[in-house]
């Protein structure tokens, strides 16, 4: 591989992003990062992340929960002492400042991997998930068209199977979205169909199922989860923990992602753990042993947003990318577990 290969990755702090930029250097591409740093979640994990992709610690010591050291610091662009990483301060939104960017670096792909998450904060807030999920993929999509970059690889979520038949196959009809956030994903695949037609823009659209692992996003189950327990405060569980989840190691998917950069001219590919679904009432069980400690249980009302069960069809990934899942849950769980407790002296005031 030609180890001056550019690429873009957006959302560069991101649980995603952030691992996915880790294997693209490993590989011997050079990287450009971008995000806004924004505080839908702790920012303290989005500056650990790039902390170590920057290969520096300095940036730990903001206790600030919403406020990102990078932003404190005005430091707009910093670049790694191998100069293989290039970090900047910006938001997908700003179509003028992603033109300037495209003006400045030749991409051979563009992994726009930033995104609004998250089901129920969409019904609180549906014009932020439009504008950076559908409007900031439209932004990247026309610098991409502007300034000749062929491909697109793109995240999108396994919240737009909801209410279809198990396993989810890619060739489901998902015109019935629950949430906002899943609408707004749904743009962003359509958006990037119309620039494969119009303009010959190769994207290959990656459906996530459920991503966990070390560093990750404190609003999801597993963070939540291994805190709560270890702290000994009691567990909030949306519906009975019957409902089950196709939990994928993001180990797995960082690797699915890179392989994605290949042609595919467009395609929807799921990338999940491919297994029977595993139920939340498992996951606790499994944390509790690996931790020595009890969960108390608190059980609230399950919402018509959120989604029963999850299970990914992977023939399509294993045969367009040759990608399957390594990591079992089991193993992932225990991993995750190992990073939270050896980090504890900080994680433990994250905000959750």
């Amino acid at each position: 591989m030609n180890k001056e290969k550019i690429v873009l990755v957006t959302g560069a702090a991101g649980f995603i992003a952030s691992k996915t930029i880790e294997l693209l250097l490993k590989q011997g591409y050079r990287v450009v990062g971008i995000d806004n740093m924004n505080d839908y979640y702790d920012v303290r994990l989005k500056d650990y992340r790039l902390s170590r992709l920057l290969g520096n610690e300095l940036y730990l010591q903001n206790k600030d929960a919403r406020r990102s050291i990078f932003h404190i610091q005005n430091l707009n662009e910093i670049t790694r002492s191998d100069k293989k990483f290039i970090f900047q301060l910006m938001d997908i939104e700003n179509l003028s400042e992603l033109e300037k960017l495209f003006e400045c670096y030749s991409f051979e792909a563009v992994f726009n991997l930033a995104a609004r998450a998250g089901v129920r904060y969409s019904m609180k807030d549906p014009f932020v998930y439009m504008r950076t999920n559908a409007m900031g993929t439209l932004n990247i999509l026309e610098c991409m068209r502007k300034y000749g970059v062929k491909k697109h690889i793109m995240a999108s979520t396994s919240s737009l199977y909801a209410g279809q038949k198990m396993p989810f196959t890619e060739d489901l009809p998902v015109n019935t979205p629950l949430s906002p956030y899943a609408a707004s994903k749904k743009a962003a695949e359509l958006m990037a169909y119309s620039y494969y037609k119009l303009y010959d823009i190769d994207s290959s659209i990656l459906r996530y199922f459920t991503v966990f692992g070390p560093a990750g996003r404190p609003d999801m189950s597993i963070f939540r989860f291994i805190k709560w327990i270890y702290e000994g405060v009691p567990l909030e569980v949306f519906g009975d923990g019957t409902q089950s989840r196709d939990f994928t190691y993001v180990d797995d998917i960082a690797r699915g992602t890179v392989a994605a950069i290949k042609p595919v001219g467009y395609e929807i590919i799921n990338l999940g753990g491919g297994r029977n679904p595993i139920t939340i009432n498992k996951v606790i069980y499994f944390i509790e042993n690996t931790l020595g400690r009890k969960a108390v249980i608190h059980n609230k009302s399950f919402h018509i947003a959120d989604v029963k069960e999850t299970w990914a069809d992977i023939s399509k990934a294993k045969t367009v990318l040759n990608w399957e899942p390594d990591i079992s849950p089991e193993e992932g769980f225990q991993r995750t577990a190992d990073w939270a407790i050896s980090h504890i002296d900080w994680l433990k005031d994250i905000r959750v």
